[in-house]
């Protein structure tokens, strides 16, 4: 099993930043895919940062340029750093791993951070 522990969300006003940190753990961790997605209230839950184990980073055009993404193998984190925010990346930050545990992958979620973002 992989648990994972999301902070750094709140309240900002727009164009001021923010930094979400997700912490995975468990045993034998071995994480070929740790991502952030955003869900706005009543819409689906969408790729912001996606990071393999070898660091090839996926952003998509969207939030390219505001967002970036650092992953650290040794601390099996993932931090988001997001930049001038409008109030249109308000909602959800849901912390995403898939984990390879012996001969099978699996996905987690965690419980997500609440992001709002204040015209």
């Amino acid at each position: 099993q992989v648990q994972l522990a999301e902070s750094g969300g709140g309240l900002v006003q727009a164009g001021e930043s923010l930094t979400l940190s997700c912490t995975a753990t468990g045993v034998l961790l071995d994480l070929p895919i740790m991502a952030w997605y955003h869900q706005g209230a009543g819409k689906k839950r969408d790729l912001v940062a996606a990071v393999d184990n070898g660091g090839d980073t996926n952003i998509p055009d969207s939030v390219k340029g505001r967002f970036t993404v650092h992953r650290d193998n040794a601390k099996h984190t993932l931090d988001l750093r997001m930049n001038a925010l409008k109030p249109e990346d308000s909602g959800v930050y849901y912390c995403f791993a898939r984990a390879k545990i012996l001969m099978s992958e699996n996905n987690y979620w965690g419980q997500g951070t609440q992001v709002t973002v204040a015209s």
